[in-house]
């Protein structure tokens, strides 16, 4: 771990103290002098160097956690973030592929799985009918043995009867489908959201924090073949499309 020097933090003369001691900090992570997982100085020792006030340097600290540039953690203190990974906007991607691309091991686990029809409250958050028979799962998928991203999914039985006896214990649910199903249409949407409780514990973030959620559903041919909410949390995640005049290139 590399070891921070204080005196590397300095003020610039320009503009508010807070703001200052952001921008010095902010320089010095995104120009790599302090790499992720770096410790950030104490407030205290931030308050003697700069001569701030706690309420000084505190803002800033708070401003780039906000940011995604630190992680503040009340016990073992604050570190310089992992930047927040990179994916394709637009695309039906594998997960595996997606955290074997950021260097890190993929694991996932199938925590809950139903088969039959609809309930009414899958109905409404999926928009489906109560006569349809479907595959209900909720997958947690895991980069370095972390949570990445918290998977629900709704396979449509008439459409891919297969996915009746497939475990996917082996190969995640979206994965299994991109080898064993067709799809002809798909319709893609990216909101923000806070996270529910469950869902923060599962995703080992607090509860409320920002979360990115992709919600996905595919057909063949006028049939529907899956719909799929994602959930990312936030800070660690963003999305990148490049198009140009006539679609993505």
């Amino acid at each position: 771990m590399v070891q921070t020097r204080l005196d590397a933090v300095r003020l610039d003369g320009a503009g508010p103290i807070y703001d200052q001691i952001r921008r010095s900090i902010r320089d010095l992570v995104l120009n790599g002098t302090w790499p992720p997982g770096t410790p950030v100085p104490p407030e205290h020792a931030l308050m003697e160097q700069l001569g701030a006030s706690r309420m000084t340097v505190h803002r800033a600290l708070v401003q780039l956690a906000r940011e995604g540039l630190i992680t503040r953690r009340r016990r073992s203190g604050t570190v310089v973030a992992n930047p927040p990974a990179s994916h394709a906007m637009l695309d039906i991607l594998s997960i595996p592929e997606e955290v074997e691309r950021l260097g890190q091991r993929y694991g996932h686990e199938v925590l809950m799985r139903e088969d039959g029809r609809v309930s009414a409250e899958l109905a409404l958050r999926f928009g489906l009918k109560r006569s349809e028979k479907i595959c209900h799962l909720v997958t947690l998928h895991r980069a370095d043995d972390k949570p990445h991203v918290l998977e629900e999914r709704v396979i449509h039985l008439a459409t891919v009867p297969a996915a009746a006896d497939e475990d996917f214990g082996t190969t995640p649910p979206g994965d299994w489908l991109l080898r064993n199903s067709l799809w002809s249409q798909a319709e893609h949407a990216i909101s923000a959201v806070p996270a529910e409780p469950d869902d923060a514990r599962l995703l080992g973030i607090e509860a409320g924090e920002a979360c990115l959620l992709i919600e996905r559903r595919t057909w063949n041919q006028g049939a529907p073949v899956t719909a799929v909410r994602l959930l990312y949390p936030g800070t660690r995640h963003r999305f990148v499309g490049r198009f140009g005049p006539y679609g993505k290139v």
